[in-house]
């Protein structure tokens, strides 16, 4: 053993899988090039990159290598609705791929289809599995994620891209680290956290407190190995620079965010006066109250633009009034078939329908709306949801400022400061990552210029 090999197997760092990349897509950008070269030669890798920066073309690339150097198929998995906006992307980019929606596949390529549909495949048929928008994965207890593992399990090639807004949750990572065959969720936690409430039921409690809680923290020096031991398989940036490259083609136009407070005409029983809603309880019930108030205004905040405009909501009362009230908006709902939500998503990007009413749980990752600047939203919690909201439109090559109109009465003021909260927590979440791996990309380069110096075998 070598001084190199006697380090990796200390620090938990994870090897190479892959192979040199046969194609590279001549349209991809340097820090592209880059990516999917790191990619292909680790074989099992996770790129963790902001909307606009190029995800699609990265994956196909990476599909497409898997493709040539096997001669055989690779898997690639999709949010709903995102399947067909993934192969106009091949077509754009020269790379070839195909869709399946009942499982069948023939000769070697890139076989497209919706995560709702992967027990229809069969592992033994592929060579790679490709799984766009992999935050998908986070829930540690999830079915998805259990048959995305079990799935990816025997396949030599594998890659998940995500743009999360906080991808430094330890779910997230745990569970992304076991479906790409390195450590999983459970050895994760015992290799560099401490649970401080002294319970062996560690999944349960990881689970409840959502991984960055005060019930776990990092074991003595950890945070910085871990940290290594997660750049040895994955890569994230927010910026080209992020990875040291220039950011002259990714400047963000400005994003332009209002608060627009509405009064409910009718209150809560025994109150003169509205007050901010304590718990879940009041929250559904202000919602509930005060919803023909706040879809009022959003739609007269939509109606006189004759601008293309996307209006977020999260229940079925506010989309069907929010359709009424906006003459030609087309509402994509859970009643939709998989085809009519594609139909009216094309309809929108090829402005048939100026104004799209949508939930994000249906239309919020993965498809591309440059083409739109204004959106309206109401009051939520998550603000995964409400960041990959924003960046439909917000995105690297949007042309002009957007818009975010945030309706909210004003019994759920505290939901605006909550989410500005963990807005400001994720931002700074995803700067300690980036940095963390940009250290450990130096010491690593550093490493290889080292002279490999042989141990003693008694050490």
């Amino acid at each position: 053993m070598n001084y190199e090999d006697f380090i990796d197997a200390k620090t938990h760092l994870e090897g190479d899988h892959g192979f040199e990349p046969v194609a590279m897509p001549s349209a991809a950008f340097d820090f592209q090039r880059s990516l999917i070269g790191w990619s292909t030669r680790k074989g099992r890798a996770a790129i963790l990159a902001d909307c606009g920066l190029g995800k699609s073309l990265m994956e196909l690339a990476f599909g497409d290598n898997v493709v040539r150097h096997t001669n055989g198929r690779v898997l690639h998995l999709c949010p709903l609705a995102v399947s067909g906006q993934m192969l106009r992307e091949g077509e754009r980019f020269g790379i070839e791929a195909h869709r399946s929606t009942d499982g069948k596949v023939g000769g070697a390529g890139i076989y497209v289809a919706n995560y709702e549909r992967l027990h229809l495949f069969d592992p033994a048929d592929f060579a790679g599995i490709v799984c766009d928008e992999s935050s998908i994965l986070k829930s540690d207890d999830g079915a998805t994620r259990s048959a995305v593992t079990a799935f990816a399990r025997k396949l030599p090639y594998r890659l998940l891209c995500t743009a999360t807004p906080s991808p430094n949750d330890f779910t997230e990572l745990g569970t992304s680290s076991e479906a790409l065959g390195y450590l999983g969720h459970m050895d994760m936690l015992a290799r560099f956290f401490k649970n401080d409430t002294n319970t062996c039921d560690t999944g349960r409690k990881w689970a409840a407190h959502g991984g960055g809680s005060a019930k776990w923290r990092f074991k003595g020096h950890a945070e910085q190995p871990f940290w290594r031991w997660v750049c040895s398989w994955a890569r994230a940036l927010r910026r080209p620079s992020d990875l040291g490259f220039s950011d002259a083609r990714y400047v963000l136009p400005d994003l332009v965010e209002r608060d627009h407070i509405v009064e409910t005409v009718t209150r809560r029983d025994g109150q003169l006066f509205s007050l901010p809603a304590i718990g879940l309880a009041e929250e559904r019930e202000e919602r509930r109250r005060s919803l023909t108030e706040r879809c009022e205004r959003a739609a007269s905040l939509v109606a006189s633009t004759g601008e293309p405009a996307v209006m977020w909501c999260g229940l079925n009362d506010e989309g069907d009034l929010l359709e009424r009230l906006v003459v030609g908006a087309v509402q994509v709902s859970g009643r939709d078939t998989d085809e009519e939500k594609e139909e009216k998503f094309l309809a929108f990007e090829r402005g048939e329908a100026r104004v799209l009413v949508i939930k994000p749980k249906i239309g919020a990752w993965g498809l591309n709306w440059q083409h739109c600047a204004h959106m309206t939203t109401f009051a939520s919690h998550s603000f995964e949801q409400y960041y990959q909201s924003v960046r439909r439109c917000w995105r690297f090559g949007q042309t002009r400022s957007v818009v975010v109109d945030r309706v909210l009465s004003s019994g759920e003021t505290e939901i605006g400061r909550n989410l500005a909260r963990k807005a400001d927590q994720a931002e700074r979440m995803f700067t300690a990552l980036v940095r963390y791996m940009r250290d450990g990309m130096s010491v690593d380069r550093q490493r290889s210029f080292v002279k490999p110096v042989e141990v003693p075998s008694w050490l």
